[in-house]
């Protein structure tokens, strides 16, 4: 009985990959620390958990829509700063919000027409533009300063009928992305796509009538806009523009993907276990900031992590 159980956690269930064993693992993490520390189950730690978890579940969540497709975007993090720097200038909200949502999607527009039309494998195209946003970036705050819009500020801070704000944030990221990759054409094209960059026929899908190209390409704008959302996120958290604020952004957001069960080769993936997967990964932070773990030995295990997990999946694209 016991090794049915296990074999049906394990188990990928279709298209959805494997979520419930990470489900199980936050649920373990969860427990341990709540034994191993008073302040993990204290309502400060817990508001803390759940702004700090929230830039990396909305920067998953569109990291999930490339990754589907067999894609990766790099260029993530580096967009995150950008848009804290950009809301950090001395101009009103109306005018910064909506221009770093243009800026993202151009940005992820431009990924994928280099990626579509001039077949420029994805992390190399993705790495490029990590550069060039990095550059503009450090040109418009070279250290971190400014104010955010108050607006910004007021709805990422404090709480709503009791409730934190970045609950109803991420409830909202969660029903659209859900609508967009559960509930449409748009997502059900999506993992057509993948699956057949998985199976090694890129085409398959385009040879049933599916526009694949575009799909691809609006993946990576999607991917850049909810980017852009996490940084407007982080920026009302820091309350200034940092440079450096999203760094390595990008992995961490590979990391969660792929512990959440989606198969980076494309095909296989789910919604909820992505944000399981974000879940797993701010517990684990949360967790080694509470019992005094160094910074950098932080950054090492989740390397490994993400080794690990992309080590037990199956693989059959080249570069992955």
């Amino acid at each position: 009985m016991t090794q049915a159980f296990l074999a049906k956690l394990t188990q990928p269930n279709g298209r959805q990959g494997l979520w419930m064993l990470p489900l199980l693992i936050a649920i373990a993490i969860s427990i341990y620390l709540g034994l191993r520390t008073d302040q993990f189950l204290g309502s400060e730690n817990l508001f803390n958990l759940i702004a700090q978890a929230m830039p990396l579940v909305i920067t998953a969540i569109g990291q999930m829509f490339v990754v589907v497709v067999g894609g990766l975007d790099l260029s993530v993090g580096s967009l995150i700063s950008f848009t804290t720097a950009i809301l950090a200038l001395d101009a009103p909200g109306y005018v910064t919000i909506p221009a770093v949502f243009l800026f993202a999607a151009l940005v992820g527009l431009s990924n994928g027409l280099v990626i579509t039309r001039l077949n420029v494998h994805p992390i190399i195209a993705t790495l490029a533009m990590q550069y060039v946003i990095l550059g503009i970036t450090r040109i418009l705050r070279p250290v971190s300063g400014g104010t955010v819009p108050d607006i910004v500020i007021q709805s990422v801070g404090g709480t709503f009928l009791g409730v934190p704000m970045p609950v109803f944030w991420g409830v909202a990221v969660v029903l659209v992305a859900w609508k967009l990759l559960h509930g449409s054409r748009f997502g059900l094209h999506l993992f057509a796509i993948g699956g057949g960059v998985a199976n090694g026929t890129p085409d398959a899908a385009r040879n049933f009538g599916v526009p694949d190209r575009r799909n691809i390409l609006l993946a990576y704008v999607a991917c850049s806009c909810f980017a852009a959302l996490a940084g407007v996120f982080l920026a009302g958290r820091i309350v200034s523009g940092d440079p450096n604020v999203g760094l390595l952004f990008e992995l961490d957001a590979i990391t969660a993907v792929a512990v959440g069960g989606t198969q980076l080769s494309g095909g296989i993936g789910s919604l909820q276990g992505t944000v399981i997967g974000a879940l797993v990964l701010a517990l684990l932070s949360n967790g080694m900031n509470l019992t005094n773990v160094s910074p950098f030995i932080q950054t090492a295990i989740k390397g490994g992590l993400l080794l690990l997990v992309v080590g037990l999946q199956t693989r059959k694209k080249i570069g992955l």
